[in-house]
Order: C-alpha cells, then structure tokens, then sequence
C-alpha cells in the first residue's frame, strides 16, 4: 500500500498519471474540489514526458491519442479537460448547439457570417405611420414599451398587426454590395 502523495513534484517524479485526469472516470460537469489546483496541473503538464501524456490521454479517452497528435496539441486537450473538471464544462445545452453546427460545417452549408451582431444598450428606432418606436437591446433580447421580447420579429408584428421579418422592418439585415450600389445611385438623383 502507497502512502498519499500530496507534493506535485513527487507526484510528477513518481510515474502516476494527472490526479484530475485520473479523476475523469466520474465524467461529471459540476466543479469539484481539486487536491492540487487545476492551475499548478496545467504548469506541471508541460514538464511532464510524452509517454506520461499518452497515459493520461487513455486513462482520460479510454483509448490511444490520435496517431500524429503533436504533443503541444494534447497537452492543450489535456489542460481544457482539467479547467472542465475543476471548474464545470459546457452545458448541455451549449454542447448539441455545437454539435449542430459542427454537422453544419461538415455539410457544407454554414457561414460563419452571424450578419449584424446588435450591442446590449443599443437602440433601435423605426418611423411607423408618423409614430417613432424605440426599442432597446437588452442581454436577452429586446424592450418594447415596458415589454421585453425574445425577437424583433414578435416586436414588428405588434407595430404593424401583421407578419414582418423584425431585423428587415428595424434595417438590421446586412446589405450585399450590390443592394448597396443600388441604394447609393438612387439616393443620388
């Protein structure tokens, strides 16, 4: 029987895989109370052999490192692991919103072009039948009159009392080059 190791130098010295690494098999992404910071784990990475990696990759993975992963390469996968398993991973939720997009990538279908990205404080005004209508961007979405709304969508339709794309009826959309040449010549004459 081993005596506890609290030192990381020794356990470095000693051959034993990561003590957080090792702690992977509970899978969970809550934080937990690490014995050594995650912190010192990362620095200690970095000191540590290939071989010892490798150890911790298929403690970690159940399963050998990818053949041709550079070493700076896992000692980076290994490091995000530990942050995710002192400090709490993804959520769920942000996971298969990644994996969509992933999927979308592969397919060939995705740009990564988000259009117009809005700031939280700014404002948007739109002339409406001779009435100006204000509305705030907030974290999570927007304020109209006192109401918050989740999209600009809902906010059009309330102002018109019928169906309008929000971010066309606010002019948020992005413009292509040729839909702006066009609007400079016409504003011209």
């Amino acid at each position: 029987m081993r005596p506890t190791i609290h030192d990381a130098t020794a356990r470095q010295n000693s051959g034993e895989p990561l003590s957080v690494i090792g702690q992977a098999s509970g899978r969970s992404n809550g934080p937990r109370r690490p014995t050594m910071s995650a912190e010192d784990e990362i620095a200690e990475l970095a000191d540590r052999p290939t071989h010892q990696l490798r150890l911790a990759w298929r403690k970690l993975y159940r399963r050998t490192p990818p053949a041709g992963l550079s070493r700076d390469l896992m000692i980076r996968i290994l490091a995000n692991q530990i942050q995710e398993h002192a400090y709490g991973g993804p959520s769920p939720s942000l996971k298969r919103r990644l994996n969509t997009l992933a999927g979308e990538v592969e397919k060939g279908s995705l740009s990564f072009d988000p259009g117009v990205v809005l700031k939280t404080g700014a404002r948007l005004v739109r002339q409406w039948r001779g009435h100006a209508h204000i509305i705030l961007v907030i974290e999570d979405g927007f304020e109209y009159e006192g109401q918050r709304y989740r999209s600009l969508t809902r906010i059009a339709a309330q102002i018109t009392g019928t169906h309008w794309s929000g971010p066309r009826f606010f002019g948020v959309t992005k413009r292509t080059s040729r839909s702006l040449s066009t609007t400079v010549r016409s504003g011209d004459e």
